[in-house]
């Protein structure tokens, strides 16, 4: 570990997470990744591919929450206000 890293650490006084907290919490991330998941154990993926492909993975689910809600809203406007279908769709969009 380089001493700059360590004497940030300290200097801030924010506990330092370890080099092993840090390669088990990559190999999480990577287990929730579809993109990665699938790949097997042995294959060899660098912290920093895991990281953008959370990064992406993230975009995508923003996008498809975004597109869920629209469809949502789309539908809300074809169907009574006062419906109980309206109500759920509502309850959806809060």
């Amino acid at each position: 570990m380089s001493s700059r890293r360590t004497s940030r650490q300290q200097s801030s006084g924010v506990p330092r997470i370890s080099d092993d907290q840090i390669i088990q919490l990559v190999s999480k991330l990577r287990q929730l990744l579809p993109e990665l998941r699938h790949s097997r154990r042995s294959d060899k993926v660098s912290a920093s591919k895991v990281l953008q492909e959370t990064c992406n993975y993230i975009r995508s689910l923003h996008r498809e929450v975004e597109d869920l809600s629209d469809r949502l809203s789309e539908l809300l406007s074809t169907i009574d206000a006062d419906s109980p279908e309206a109500a759920i769709i509502r309850s959806l969009l809060i």
